[in-house]
């Protein structure tokens, strides 16, 4: 059974904030891709083509988590609760708005095998 989660966060910089909220998000890297459940961690800006002309908010982590409990513990890092309160929250912060989704890449019912 697959127990990989994926994880899209993207972030709605406010007016004028947008490099400098990519560059804290860049920051939270080189930590996190330190964790042992953390299997991809990567901050992304939206880029303009023809052929994805789709809505999102400009700045997108994508992220692949060995289980849920990797995801779990990450997101309650000191590092990253702080970022979250210091950036998201607070009146001051960068971010308009945010939005963190999981995924798994597993069929409902999916009759995978039981390993020992």
């Amino acid at each position: 059974m697959s127990k990989k989660v994926y994880c899209i966060a993207q972030f709605l910089p406010k007016e004028g904030k947008a490099d400098e909220l990519f560059n804290v998000l860049q920051g939270l890297e080189p930590n996190t891709t330190r964790e042992d459940g953390c299997l991809q961690y990567v901050v992304t800006r939206q880029i303009s083509s023809p052929f994805a002309e789709g809505k999102s908010f400009p700045i997108a982590f994508n992220e692949i988590w060995a289980d849920i409990a990797s995801f779990e513990a990450h997101c309650q890092r000191k590092e990253i609760t702080e970022f979250f309160a210091t950036y998201c929250t607070a009146e001051a912060g960068l971010a308009a708005d945010w939005n963190v989704c999981i995924y798994s890449d597993e069929p409902v019912n999916f009759d995978a095998p039981k390993l020992a």
